[in-house]
């Protein structure tokens, strides 16, 4: 065990040294070595893929856990011992859903003994703080996801820590609440009194973020593989990221066959391009069939290299699919889909179509309307008013056929958690209706190419979330639907397993599949053939990535915009068309 631990040093609120980590029944440790520094008044970054020990860190940070060698200072003291001064936000919504807004605050300040004389100004300033003083009697289960994580926040903050644990606060939380996340960690630091003293570390798998923290630490299978200044890690690229343009192939095929290639360590696709990270700068000179232009390189690139880099680009998922006969309708159809609860209007008027070979984002905040019209698709929801179609089937007159076309994987991880991971495979073979050999060889197929074979008698819900996904995908494509549904599928995942899942569903689209996805995560937008933006339930904004990025140019005076800041235009944008308007986005 660690012996006593040093006192923090100078402006440090918590430092670790040679910390170790082992769990029964696992060969390596969950953290093996690490050594970290908190420095007060700065934003310290920790990422990593899943199962790099990040949360177990956090953990033993926060006195919830002990480690087996190495030594920690919390505050200058035991971790545990100096509760009252440090805030911690679980990764997962650690609030009481059947309490409200108030009542949850009550409890935390219950919780870290906050006198009665300060609780009503408390209250009152981090309700402003985070907007949610209108929110103060709904429920906790009720609001948007954004709104749970300030919620999360706030408690986190009942009193005012100077050590702020955040366990990837912006998991499943669209970019304008991540913005406003941000905003109001930099106003603690720098608004706060000055002797606080506080010291926030921020664990994220949005790399954005983390570029924009004051240092970084990245983790991979529990052993540090950089600390320090983000800008070092972006650097250490300089030179080797490219943007390819003016091929006649579709771009999908483009990026398949450069992934393939042992020069490109990762590419993604931007529009009508292919952006590429490679070994070595001159990889690609002298060919032709393309233009090939220096990109500015990005944080996501150095963490990528610093991981041996992503996936290939042959999707072994796709290889062993069949290939779809697309017939002469769209695959997906939405005329004027329109949801209301009571007097509630959660999606008005949704209008859309999806052709087989290509995918379609549905993009907006949390709670715009987006999983309602998802579920009125899958048949999970019947419209109030208008109507839907899938693979040809109507989803009034021929509902049930419509969703065996179709395979689903929702926003939250839907399998059955008491099962094992063979249960459930098993389990979803026959309700999408496959018996006998056709079940056993789809069963083996995916447990293969997902490699879930070591996991088979794992129960699912005690997987990593990484695993969880990969298997709601293996359940969702057992029986190789022509239409796929994928909601959030990479929500909460590191960037080398959301980019495995994109080259399954790019493979899947060379094959003929229609996929209808939503994601918060807006490079991943740039993969859609075509794209709708939905806020306050309607639909604001309909085009190709590159379309909606040139409106977003002419609409908020940006040079080369991302989809993020296209994401963010638009809603801003629809918002001064609102003056004076407070209504609240779709539950």
């Amino acid at each position: 065990m660690a012996g006593d631990p040093p006192s923090s040093g100078s402006g440090l609120v918590a430092r670790v040294v040679g910390l170790v980590k082992r769990f029964a029944g696992t060969e390596k440790p969950a953290l093996d070595h690490v050594s970290l520094e908190i420095p007060t008044g700065r934003v310290t970054g920790l990422v990593g893929p899943d199962g790099a020990g990040k949360t177990t860190l956090i953990r033993i940070l926060a006195g919830l856990m002990a480690p087996d060698e190495g030594s920690v200072s919390v505050l200058g003291g035991r971790p545990g011992t100096d509760l009252e001064h440090i805030g911690y936000m679980p990764q997962r919504f650690g609030l009481y859903e059947d309490l409200t807004v108030q009542q949850n605050l009550d409890l935390y300040a219950d919780m870290r003994a906050l006198p009665a004389e300060e609780r009503e100004e408390t209250f009152d300033r981090l309700l402003d703080f985070t907007d949610l003083n209108r929110f103060r009697e709904r429920l906790a289960g009720a609001l948007s996801g954004g709104m749970k994580q300030k919620l999360g926040l706030a408690c986190a903050l009942v009193k005012t820590p100077r050590l702020l644990l955040l366990d990837e606060p912006g998991v499943g939380v669209d970019p304008i609440s991540r913005r406003e996340l941000w905003a109001m960690v930099q106003e603690l630091i720098t608004d706060g009194p000055d002797d606080q003293g506080l010291g926030v570390l921020w664990s994220t798998a949005y790399l954005d973020e983390a570029e924009k923290c004051d240092s970084v630490y990245l983790l991979s299978e529990g052993e540090l593989l950089f600390s320090g200044d983000p800008a070092e890690l972006t650097g250490s690229v300089e030179d080797r990221v490219v943007r390819l343009t003016g091929f006649e192939d579709r771009r999908r095929h483009v990026l398949t066959q450069m992934l393939d290639r042992d020069g490109v360590l990762d590419g993604t696709i931007q529009g009508r391009s292919v952006r590429l990270l490679l070994k070595t700068p001159d990889e690609l000179e002298g060919e032709s069939g393309f233009d090939i232009a220096p990109a500015q390189p990005r944080f996501e690139d150095g963490f990528i290299e610093k991981l041996g880099g992503g996936p290939k680009g042959t999707s072994a998922l796709a290889e062993a699919y069949r290939t779809i006969d697309a017939g002469d309708g769209p695959a997906i159809e939405a005329k004027g889909l329109t949801r209301r609860f009571g007097d509630f209007t959660a999606a008005h008027d949704v209008s859309f179509s999806v052709p087989y070979g290509s995918i379609f984002g549905l993009l907006g905040p949390n709670g715009a309307g987006k999983s309602t019209t998802f579920k009125m698709l899958c048949g999970l929801l019947t419209p109030t008013e208008g109507s839907g179609a899938v693979a040809g089937y109507d989803l009034r007159s021929s509902g049930g056929r419509a969703r065996a076309a179709l395979g689903y994987m929702a926003q939250k991880f839907s399998l059955y958690g008491e099962l094992s991971v063979a249960q459930n495979l098993n389990f979803f073979a026959g309700a999408y209706g496959l018996e006998g050999r056709d079940a056993r060889h789809a069963v083996e197929r995916v447990t293969e190419i997902f490699e879930l074979g070591e996991r088979l008698k794992a129960t699912a819900g005690t997987l990593p979330l990484g695993f969880k996904q990969r298997l709601a995908l293996a359940a969702a494509v057992l029986h190789e639907p022509p239409v796929l549904f994928l909601d959030e599928p990479t929500s909460g995942v590191d960037p080398v397993t959301r980019r495995e899942f994109w080259m399954h569903i790019n493979g899947l689209v060379e094959k003929g599949v229609a996929v209808l996805v939503t994601t918060h995560f807006m490079e991943e937008a740039e993969y859609c053939d075509a794209i709708t933006l939905i806020y306050r339930s309607e639909q604001i904004a309909s085009g190709t990535p590159d379309e909606l990025k040139s409106q977003a140019a002419k609409m908020a005076e940006l040079d080369d915009p991302t989809m993020e800041d296209t994401f963010i235009a638009m809603i801003e944008a629809s918002d001064a068309q609102r003056p004076g308007s407070d209504q609240e986005q779709a539950a």
